[in-house]
């Protein structure tokens, strides 16, 4: 079946669905305002119908889709849809709007993770400041042995933890979009996707504000992290296996 995102994984043919259609929308293969039968569906993918409408109702509450009396399920515009939406994040990022969305991410951290490292400083807790610090020696180990799945593992957690701990419950609700743009590769290159000496460092540098209290520290090691740097080219990974 191919990837399958944190949304649905586990949910056997329902999670399998909701992905297929998913990205057939996301794609263009199914345009807005294009009517959705579900027997159609369940006939063409092989599932019953009460498969197919919990993955109707799935792909509605992501704004995907609309049911209404007497004119059915229809797809919706882009402008509808919940972009935040960590699953729309990852099927727009292996799609044809992939350059956007990436794009998009990169500006939304910048955003997002530079004030919540600011207020995190403000929040400190020995046992998190012990656990992003384990996550920076986990990335360290990782980059030696060249195991860029558990940087990438940690790298996430480590982001994530940040956020959450920044004190901000609004903030915390953004967790997820960070998360889902940490695996999501390929995008402008910053410290993160440069497993490096430097990038451990930056890592680092964060940890140190942190515990000493400086927010302003933590906020600048956190922007110089996201920097971009354009002179570095990489490959653009395929879609991830699960």
């Amino acid at each position: 079946m191919g990837r399958r995102t944190a949304g649905n994984r586990g949910r056997g043919l329902h999670g399998q669905l909701v992905q297929q259609l998913g990205q057939m929308i996301v794609s263009g293969d199914l345009g807005a305002d294009r009517p959705l039968v579900p027997e159609e569906i369940g006939q063409r993918f092989e599932v019953s119908r009460t498969v197919v409408r919990e993955s109707l109702r799935v792909l509605e509450a992501k704004g995907l889709v609309s049911a209404r009396p007497n004119v059915g399920t229809r797809v919706r515009p882009v402008s509808d849809w919940n972009l935040l939406d960590p699953d729309i994040i990852e099927w727009r990022a292996f799609g044809p709007q992939r350059d956007d969305q990436r794009r998009e991410l990169s500006e939304l951290r910048w955003t997002i993770e530079p004030l919540a490292a600011r207020l995190a400083a403000g929040h400190g807790r020995e046992d998190v400041q012990q656990r992003l610090s384990d996550m920076v020696g986990i990335m360290g180990h990782a980059m030696g042995q060249g195991d860029g799945l558990t940087f990438s593992r940690a790298d996430t957690e480590f982001h994530t933890l940040l956020i959450q701990i920044a004190g901000n419950r609004m903030l915390d609700h953004l967790s997820g979009i960070v998360s889902a743009a940490l695996h999501v590769s390929g995008g402008p290159v910053t410290g993160c996707d440069r497993p490096n000496d430097v990038s451990i460092a930056q890592h680092g540098r964060i940890v140190d504000a942190l515990a000493t209290g400086d927010g302003a520290a933590a906020e600048a090691a956190m922007r110089q992290l996201l920097t971009v740097h354009p002179e570095v080219e990489r490959v653009v990974p395929a879609p991830r296996e699960h």
